[in-house]
């Protein structure tokens, strides 16, 4: 399985390889929401999975997810937002543009192992 991890920060997009790593995915990575548009573009095969910053220069992950979700061909890819935007309105908005979950920042590796599992994209028998 693989996931993009979409985050300007390179060590938050560290933390998501080693917890992704952890049930067996394998991780590509950018560090806008434009950049990750043009990696999948450059991709034979979608990413089973999308870990997404909000606040990122050129397209932030709001606006990357609601691309994402007018492109037929993506529309098996999970979407998580991975953020600091805890208000209400901000959950509702990522959730209504098509994001399947939301996580907030900062999480431990077994809360966000934990998401991943409700969304069925955790192995049996995967490390926790």
């Amino acid at each position: 399985m693989q996931a993009i991890l979409i985050d300007d920060s390179r060590a938050m997009r560290l933390i998501l390889r080693r917890i992704v790593g952890q049930i067996g995915f394998d991780a590509v990575e950018a560090e806008d929401g434009q950049a990750a548009i043009d990696l999948l573009n450059s991709m034979e095969k979608a990413p089973e999975l999308a870990l997404i910053d909000w606040n990122m220069p050129n397209m932030n992950g709001l606006e990357f997810v609601t691309a994402v979700r007018k492109e037929p061909k993506y529309r098996e890819m999970t979407l998580v937002m991975v953020t600091t935007e805890s208000e209400q309105s901000q959950i509702v908005r990522a959730l209504a543009a098509g994001a399947h979950e939301y996580v907030i920042k900062p999480f431990t590796a077994g809360a966000m192992i934990e998401k991943l599992a409700l969304l069925g994209l955790v192995p049996q028998g995967a490390s926790s």
